[in-house]
C-alpha cells in the first residue's frame, strides 16, 4: 500500500438514545422512553471510514459533504477523534441525522432528520489528487448526492486503484470498471428489478450478474445477512461464502464493516474472493461482538456549550454557521484564525484586525479551557473560556467565535472550510506559510494560509510572568 485508503460518500450523524420504558403515553397507546444516555457517531460513509481507520496500518481519507450547522461541526470532531482525515465538500441544507430510540438493547423507533438532500460542492484539486493517489477507494453511497457529483465520478473512473462500490437504491449507478460492488439482498432486488417467485440464491445470483454486466463491474458480492455472501464473477457459477458462525445481534453498520474490510483487503493485494471471505468473517464477528456500540472507539468530547450574555449571538457553532453561510451565499471570502487568547492583549488585537481586512468575515477558533490546559499546563488558562469568548466577540473585527475542545483546530477547520487561515508572528522567517501546521488542512478545499505582522514584545506568557513577579498574580 503506497497511498491512503479513500472513502467517498454521504456522511450522516447517527445518535443512539438509550432509555427505559415503564409506562404508556396517556394520550396515545405508545411507550414512553425515559432517556438515560445518548451516543453520537458518524454514520454512512463516515462510519465506513471510522471502521477502516480502526483497523490500523493505513492512512484513511474521507471525501464527504458537510453542512454549515451544528451537526456538521459534530461530525468533523468525531471523525478527527477517530483518526480520519476529512476532505470536506460544501453541503447545502442541513446535516442528515438518524436517531435510534433504544431500550434494553432493542430499537423502538428510528427518527430521520435532514429533509431533502442538499447539493454537494465541487471537489478541490486536492480531493481529485488524493483519489488518483489512493491505494484503494470505497464509495459508500447513501443516496444523498456525493456519489453523483460529476467531477468525483470522473476521478473515480480514472483512478488505477481498486474501487469498491457500496450502492444505494436512490443513488447513481457505479462508475464503469469498479472491482467490486457490495449490495445487500434488498438492494439487489430493487436495483436489478428481480421478478418474484425465485429462490433466495437464484434471485441474488441473477441480480448480481445483471448489475455486473450493467455496471461493467469486475465482480458483485451480495451480502446475505447471517448467511454470508454470494460472489458473482465473469463466469456463470457464483461463489457462496458462508458465515463462519451464527451471529445474532445488532446489525446496524454490518454492511459498512463488510465493505470497509473488503476494500482494505484489496488495498493489500488480496484477490476479490479473498477480500469477500475476509469481509464475511469480519462482519460476522462484528455482529456477534455487539455491533456498532461495542466496535467504535470512545466518542469525542461534546462541543463546548455556547456562551450566555451580551455576546451570546456571536459565540458558538450556530453563530459561526450563520456568518459563514451568509458570506458564502454572497460569494464572499471567509477568514479564520485561532488560538488560546488567554489575557487578550494589543498583539492579539493587531492580528485580528489585520485578519479581518483579508475577507468578508472573521471567525476566531478559540481553544476551550480543557484544550488550553492540555497545551499550556495545569495553571492555564488564567481567563476561562466564557470570558475569553465574550471579549473576542465584543471586538468589532470579530464576526463569530467558535470554541473547540481538541488540541488543534483541525476538526473545526474541516467543518468551517475557511478560504484564508491567518496566524500572527514571525512564521515567515522559517520558510513561508508552508511551515504552518494548518497549511495541509487548508489545501484540502483550496484554502490558503497567511501570516500577518505581530507586535513585538507582546506575549501572554510574558504578561503572566511579569504579573507573578510583581505579586499581582499568585504563582
Amino acid at each position: 500500500m503506497t497511498g491512503p485508503l479513500v472513502v467517498v460518500g454521504d456522511t450522516l450523524l447517527d445518535r443512539d438514545v438509550e432509555g427505559a420504558v415503564n409506562r404508556l403515553c396517556p394520550d396515545s397507546p405508545v411507550p414512553v422512553l425515559d432517556e438515560t444516555a445518548y451516543v453520537d457517531r458518524p454514520g454512512g460513509a463516515g462510519l465506513a471510514a471510522v471502521f477502516a481507520a480502526a483497523a490500523g496500518g493505513t492512512e484513511v481519507v474521507l471525501v464527504t459533504a458537510l453542512a454549515d450547522d451544528a451537526g456538521g461541526a459534530r461530525l468533523s470532531a468525531l471523525l478527527a477523534a477517530a483518526g480520519v482525515q476529512v476532505y470536506a465538500l460544501g453541503l447545502g441544507g442541513t446535516t442528515p441525522e438518524k436517531v435510534r430510540l433504544r431500550a434494553r438493547g432493542r430499537v423502538l423507533l428510528r427518527h430521520d432528520r435532514g429533509g431533502t438532500p442538499g447539493e454537494p460542492g465541487e471537489p478541490s484539486d486536492a480531493v481529485l489528487r488524493v483519489i488518483a493517489e489512493a491505494s484503494a477507494v470505497l464509495v459508500s453511497d447513501y443516496g444523498r448526492g456525493v456519489a453523483r457529483q460529476p467531477a468525483l465520478r470522473t476521478a473515480l473512473a480514472a483512478t488505477r486503484a481498486p474501487v469498491v462500490w457500496d450502492p444505494h437504491p436512490r443513488g447513481p449507478a457505479a462508475v464503469p470498471g469498479v472491482h467490486l460492488a457490495t449490495p445487500n439482498e434488498s438492494e439487489v432486488r430493487e436495483l436489478a428489478k428481480a421478478p418474484p417467485g425465485a429462490t433466495r440464491l437464484a434471485t441474488a445470483s441473477r441480480g448480481a450478474q445483471g448489475l455486473r454486466r450493467r455496471w461493467r463491474a469486475g465482480a458483485v458480492a451480495v451480502t446475505l445477512g447471517g448467511d454470508g455472501a454470494l460472489l458473482c464473477h465473469a463466469g456463470s457459477t457464483p461463489l457462496v461464502v458462508p458465515a463462519p458462525a451464527t451471529a445474532d445481534g445488532d446489525t446496524c453498520g454490518a454492511g459498512d464493516r463488510f465493505a470497509a474490510t473488503a476494500t482494505l483487503a484489496l488495498a493489500r493485494g488480496a484477490l476479490v474472493s479473498e477480500a469477500v471471505q475476509a469481509a464475511v468473517a469480519e462482519a460476522t464477528a462484528y455482529v456477534a461482538g455487539g455491533g456498532v456500540s461495542a466496535a467504535l472507539p470512545a466518542p469525542a468530547r461534546p462541543l463546548p456549550p455556547t456562551v450566555a450574555g451580551p455576546a451570546a449571538d456571536r459565540v458558538g457553532v450556530a453563530a459561526a454557521a450563520a456568518v459563514v453561510s451568509e458570506v458564502r451565499a454572497a460569494g464572499g471570502t471567509v477568514v479564520a484564525t485561532g488560538g488560546c487568547f488567554d489575557l487578550l492583549h494589543a498583539g492579539h488585537v493587531a492580528t485580528l484586525q489585520a485578519a479581518r481586512q483579508l475577507g468578508d468575515c472573521l471567525v476566531v477558533c478559540l481553544n476551550s479551557d480543557a484544550s488550553v490546559t492540555d497545551l499550556k499546563g495545569p495553571q492555564r488558562p488564567v481567563v476561562p473560556q466564557g470570558d475569553r469568548s465574550r471579549l473576542l466577540a465584543a471586538l468589532g473585527c470579530v464576526d463569530a467565535v467558535l470554541i473547540f475542545d481538541e488540541s488543534t483546530p483541525h476538526a473545526a477547520l474541516s467543518w468551517l472550510r475557511p478560504d484564508i487561515w491567518v496566524k500572527g508572528g514571525d512564521y515567515a522567517t522559517g520558510g513561508g506559510a508552508e511551515v504552518l501546521p494548518e497549511a495541509e488542512i487548508l489545501r484540502r478545499w483550496g484554502g490558503h494560509t497567511v501570516v500577518v505582522p505581530y507586535l513585538d514584545g507582546r506575549s501572554t506568557t510574558g504578561m503572566i510572568a511579569a504579573a507573578r513577579s510583581s505579586g499581582v498574580v499568585a504563582a
